[in-house]
């Protein structure tokens, strides 16, 4: 079990990494040859030109300016000047309401933590119970809960505790609703037109024997939205075609690659095998190779592209459908289509950029059996994933590594040793088997057939914050506890054992405390660093760059990755909130995180991350959900924790917080998450009337024609096939369909010009 002085190399060991991470950023940000990496958002909105340009050819790669070396740290401050007004119009709403978590986690945990070290840590230490305890026990443990005595009237302490932070954290969580709810109908409001404000997702389609899925579409929307209705464009199922285009882009990649080498030595031409990653099969030269590979992929892209127009099994049951206003979108994407709820489903289009095309393709009666597959697949996950969490506690369990490699034991049993093993090397190597869980969990996500990029981030974050609470902080604590008393639980009764756990869950905090430095503190740092994105940009500036476009495709700006930064963040309020109470002495570690990740990560939101999409903040009912559930955890463990304390009277007393706080939930779900899923009527309405009034004459028809095309029909001749052909506004008059069932649908039909009698016609007979 980690002590004082493990802790304290720990965090030695961590600060000290962060200082180099930050001085070789401090370093490198300053030479002109890696200005595309460390500010790439400001090059692709044209808004900063390489300094490599001009000048000695010395000055293209190196910084000889001393002056500006003396200002390695001016990039913080820098990047706390920034007004958010201007954040938002910089980065987007999404990016800023993200920074906004880490300013709620200082605003919930300074109070707390005066708090907390106050009252509750001379509460605790000034007790000796864990002097005489047969648990094992550090000097850190004597400021936790576990030095309180058995049924002591001290406990009152941490009832009266546990209420003001449940009531400041809740008053913290009900302003910061309010604000951001408030954001984002500002944001709304003021926003330029995009073409997802006037476009709905329509999804199961119901077939038709008469009729194409474009027809359907057109004459179900022409009758029953005939005053809203302006466009729509049918989905086709182009994966295969965007693989092949995908795969066309790899072999010129390649193909430049080996021209560039060529014409850097004109003697020899460059050579390549055929087999798995060049290094097997015949050897063959290498630029005549991918150019017969490039042109055989251009003939099957061009055969599949005129399959896809041809073939009408290529257009799938979904449809992008634009309205003349956004009021007409809002009433499509929020109301109920037909009798049957089953089909015609209908919901907000994502932004063009947002859409996750492979997933329009998955047939709408599929979907409920993929989640029940990923359900299952994830349940597994979870419980398999104990196995690593429990060698992870066992690197902190001295007498178990011993045990398993005992021939290291004189090894460990040096001093320095022996506090880098407890009190930093179960820290990274948890971190170590969690970083490839975020692109598993988002696979599982992409299986279940979301639609757009955001909403599988936000289903991923789901469950990681789920995995990270059951595998990270509850198997943690149980097999930790168990490891580290288990001679404890073995020589003792069995009615002994809750009050063991419930003594030794607080000292789990020193393990906790050596992972929010390692992730926390020196992990933040290192994103700052971007050492990956380094290297690779400097490989392709080297090996494939022949032009600027070139050099732009190059750079790797990246996102915040909201699948896996959000619930890392949410690990850290559910680690302050249980411990806030039990042990305090966690609470500075998770402030420092906070402050530190606050200022690093505004200025990668100012200078390089480029969102894929903007989401207004959608996601901000679900960190506060989290939160909120951090928040009733650590009141169920409080209560749970107290009752093997001999303080059971105190269960009636905390049982009022976990209620009371649901129901402050409740309050908040119904008060301001309408905001972020529906768009008020009364908003679009105005809207809608301000920019008739601005700009009467644009031409909303051609603005919407092509933004819902695929990807990779876009920018070329075929563009024109996939959408809808552009014609003159027409009279509200009536002509009939190609249905037999049902003859006749309001307005031209740009399909077919039957001449049969119109629903008025037929009407007015009727009354004759």
């Amino acid at each position: 079990m980690a002590n004082l002085k493990d802790i304290g190399l720990a965090a030695g060991l961590n600060i000290l990494g962060a200082v180099l991470f930050l001085v070789a950023f401090a370093f490198l940000r300053l030479q002109p040859i890696n200005d595309r990496v460390y500010f790439p958002k400001w090059y692709l909105e044209g808004a900063r030109e390489s300094p490599s340009h001009g000048g000695a050819f010395v000055r293209k790669f190196v910084n000889l300016d001393m002056r500006s070396y003396l200002k390695f740290l001016s990039w913080m401050p820098a990047a706390l000047k920034m007004p958010e007004d201007e954040l938002i119009s910089h980065a987007g709403l999404d990016s800023a309401v993200y920074l906004r978590i880490y300013l709620v986690g200082l605003k919930i945990f300074s109070p707390i933590a005066i708090l907390a070290f106050a009252v509750l840590v001379p509460v605790n230490w000034t007790n000796d119970t864990l002097k005489f305890s047969t648990l094992q026990h550090s000097n850190i443990d004597k400021l936790s809960i576990s030095n309180i005595p058995v049924g002591s009237k001290r406990f009152i302490a941490h009832l009266t505790m546990a209420y003001v932070f449940t009531f400041w954290t809740c008053y913290v969580l009900l302003r910061e609703y309010e604000i951001v709810a408030q954001m984002r109908l500002r944001f709304l409001a003021s926003e330029k037109r995009r073409p997802d404000q006037f476009t709905v997702l329509v999804r199961n389609i119901p077939p038709d024997p008469d009729e194409s899925i474009g027809e359907l579409v057109e004459h179900f929307f022409l009758v029953n939205h005939p005053d809203h209705y302006l466009t729509h464009q049918v989905v086709y199922n182009a994966n295969k075609l965007s693989k092949l285009v995908e795969e066309k882009t790899k072999m010129q990649n390649w193909l430049d690659y080996y021209q560039l080498k060529f014409e850097r030595n004109a003697s020899k031409r460059p050579t390549t095998k055929t087999g798995f990653l060049g290094c097997f099969g015949a050897k063959v030269d290498a630029i005549d190779y991918y150019k017969s590979e490039i042109e055989r992929i251009e003939n099957e892209e061009a055969e599949e592209r005129e399959k896809i127009i041809k073939d009408s099994k290529s257009v799938v049951p979904a449809a992008f459908v634009s309205f003349r206003t956004r009021w007409g979108a809002a009433v499509c994407a929020q109301t109920q289509q037909t009798s049957n709820p089953t089909v015609w489903l209908t919901e907000w289009a994502p932004e063009p950029r947002d859409v996750y095309w492979d997933n329009l393709s998955i047939p709408f009666v599929s979907l409920t059996v993929r989640r029940l597959i990923v359900a299952v697949a994830f349940f597994f996950l979870n419980f398999f994933y104990v196995i690593p969490i429990a060698f992870v506690q066992s690197l902190a369990n001295l007498e178990g590594i011993e045990k398993a490699v005992p021939f290291l034991k004189p090894l460990i049993e040096i001093p320095t040793i022996k506090s880098f093993i407890q009190g930093f090397l179960p820290g990274i190597a948890l971190k170590i088997f969690l970083i490839l869980l975020p692109s598993i969990l988002m696979f599982m996500s992409k299986v279940e057939g979301l639609t757009s990029i955001s909403s599988l981030e936000r289903r991923a974050a789901s469950k990681y914050y789920i995995f990270i609470f059951f595998n990270v902080f509850l198997a943690s604590i149980i097999t930790g506890s168990a490891l580290e008393q288990l001679k404890t639980y073995i020589h003792q009764s069995a009615n002994e054992i809750p009050r063991t756990v419930g003594e030794a869950i607080p000292m789990k905090a020193t393990f906790f405390i050596t992972y929010v430095m390692v992730d926390g503190w020196a992990g933040v740092a290192g994103e700052i660093l971007r050492l990956k994105p380094l290297v690779i940009f400097h490989l392709k500036n080297f090996f494939l760059v022949k032009t600027e476009k070139d050099r732009e495709e190059a750079m790797d700006p990246g996102s915040i990755g909201f699948d896996s930064s959000e619930p890392q963040i949410q690990l850290y309020f559910l680690l302050g909130l249980v411990y806030a109470a039990v042990t305090p002495f966690l609470l500075p570690f998770i402030l420092v995180f906070f402050g530190f990740s606050y200022i690093i990560y505004r200025h990668q939101i100012i200078n390089v991350y480029n969102q894929e999409y903007e989401s207004a903040a959608a996601f901000w009912p679900s960190v506060h959900g989290r939160i909120i559930t951090a928040l009733i955890i650590s009141q169920l463990l409080l209560l749970g924790l107290l009752s093997t304390k001999g303080a059971g009277q105190s269960t009636p007393v905390l049982l009022v917080l976990p209620v009371v706080t649901f129901y402050f939930h409740r309050y908040c779900k119904n008060r301001y998450e309408p905001t972020f899923v529906k768009c008020p009527l009364q908003e679009a309405m105005k809207k809608d009337t301000l920019e008739r009034a601005r700009e009467p004459g644009f031409d909303l028809k051609g603005y919407l024609m092509n933004a819902y095309v695929h990807p990779v029909f876009k920018g070329d001749d075929d563009d024109e096939k996939f959408s809808i052909a552009d014609e003159p506004e027409a009279e509200q008059v009536l002509v009939a369909t190609k249905r037999q069932s049902r003859r006749n649908t309001p307005v031209p039909s740009k399909y077919n010009g039957s001449d049969s009698p119109s629903l008025p016609e037929i009407v007015n007979d009727q009354r004759l």
